[in-house]
């Protein structure tokens, strides 16, 4: 089984990154033991991010804007994993979550936002509430088993190597589609939402990040195939899923082919569409109104009709370049005439970024990366906003557009056994789209620890 399939089983967010390097160092990398055989999991999580920004240059600043003065936000974000194996091909988990503190500009005025931790929206409150609530049962197709990486919301350490598996309950959608293992991970990699994140994938979630669904899928030697049905939010970023499925729903596939087109090197392909169902607005009709003085300013919000469909594509690709180093790409497209409702407002997506381990300089468990983002918005959702309209993220009450463009870089230390600290950079020019905003640098620290 190669590292890349065994880490994209799931994606439990500090996992991902760690994995290949535990492998190879061999070290303790959780504050407190959790044997691999034992048939129950309690294991606990702490991310912190303190993020900042100087002052920078805006001739104009709305209600959805990046504030231009200085300023600074920390975000918490703590979850306790419990899993138990009830069979080889049958197992339970329960995540209980915390988020707190907030997003600089409370995470508004861009679409790639500095933060992915802040999409469990702490603004909610910090209570503790329910992550995810998952019965997953596997279907062996074969007699051969493999090794499989274990992780804290799937126990299993072998399954077969064709086998159906099926996941119901609370779940992110995230945790099964579009995972790549450069790009993926907010607590041990980039932070950026359209980094870690095809910007234009709205994937079905609440304001948490998370939804109700079912998700089957196929795997076999070389490739994999998965469908999930996921609720949608009844209001765009709402926090209430919508329930009627004949109305509201969202369809998710993925084709995942595994390779070896360079020597000795594993790469994956994944190919994905998803078709979102829901109580969505068009851009179009939102402006038409305003133009026709039916309303005041272009508003989404009063032009949403139920049933509606919204539609995109990704590409994700990864692949082992040389020695210690991975890189990734990923592609993006949307629907762009129908408003942006559950993750962020990107139309279309590039990104390309590489990381590398340690160990050339004696740190096998520190990992370096670096990454670029180009998102962009379809001629009906830029129009829209040059209007003084606003989304549930961006509204500067005009625009000059330009392609929002994101440069940023990390750099994560192993201090000690679960115990990682990160610094990052991240450089934005046009942010929110607004060529009459920016350019800003935001710097962050983080502080990680796998209890």
């Amino acid at each position: 089984m190669s590292p890349l399939r065994s880490l994209s089983r799931t994606r439990v967010p500090w996992l991902c990154a760690l994995l290949p390097a535990v492998a190879l160092a061999q070290a303790d990398t959780t504050v407190f033991p959790h044997p691999d055989d034992a048939p129950f999991l309690a294991q606990g999580q702490i991310n912190v991010i303190t993020q900042y920004h100087p002052s920078f240059p805006a001739r104009y600043t709305g209600d959805y804007s990046l504030k231009p003065d200085a300023e600074s936000a920390t975000s918490l974000v703590a979850t306790l994993y419990t899993a138990l194996q009830l069979s080889p091909t049958t197992e339970v988990a329960v995540d209980v979550e915390l988020a707190a503190g907030g997003g600089i500009s409370t995470a508004l005025g861009l679409a790639g936002f500095t933060n992915l931790d802040v999409v469990r929206n702490p603004t909610l409150g910090s209570e503790p509430y329910l992550g995810r609530f998952l019965f997953r049962q596997t279907i062996p197709l074969s007699d051969t088993w493999v090794d499989v990486q274990r992780t804290p919301i799937s126990l299993a350490t072998k399954l077969p190597l064709r086998r159906l598996e099926v996941v119901l309950g609370k779940l992110s959608t995230a945790d099964f589609f579009d995972i790549n293992a450069v790009g993926s991970d907010s607590h041990l990699q980039f932070m950026n939402w359209t980094v870690d994140n095809n910007g234009a994938y709205d994937y079905a979630a609440d304001t948490r990040g998370y939804t109700y669904g079912a998700v089957v899928e196929y795997q076999d030697r070389d490739w994999a195939l998965r469908f999930g049905e996921m609720l949608m939010p009844k209001v765009a970023n709402g926090i209430v899923l919508d329930w009627d499925v004949s109305r509201s729903r969202a369809e998710n596939v993925e084709l995942e082919l595994r390779h070896r087109l360079l020597p000795e090197r594993n790469g994956t392909v994944r190919l994905l569409a998803f078709f979102n169902h829901a109580n969505m607005g068009l851009y179009r009709e939102a402006i038409d109104a305003f133009h026709a003085g039916e309303d005041a300013a272009p508003d989404i919000e009063a032009h949403r009709q139920q049933g509606r469909l919204k539609y995109g594509f990704g590409l994700n690709l990864e692949q082992e370049l040389f020695g210690p180093v991975r890189g990734f790409v990923r592609l993006g497209w949307s629907d762009g005439t129908r408003e942006s409702f559950a993750y962020t407002e990107v139309d279309d997506t590039f990104a390309v970024g590489a990381d590398a381990r340690g160990e050339p300089w004696g740190r096998a468990l520190d990992r370096v990366g670096v990454a670029f983002v180009s998102n962009g918005l379809s001629a009906d959702h830029r129009e829209y906003l040059a209007l003084g309209g606003h989304g549930f993220l961006l509204g500067d009450g005009g625009l000059s557009y330009g392609r929002e463009q994101i440069l940023e870089a990390y750099y994560t230390a192993h201090l000690w056994r679960g115990v990682f600290a990160s610094a990052d950079v991240q450089l934005l020019r046009n942010p929110g789209y607004n060529r009459d905003r920016g350019p800003v640098a935001v710097g962050s620290l983080r502080l990680h620890v796998d209890l």
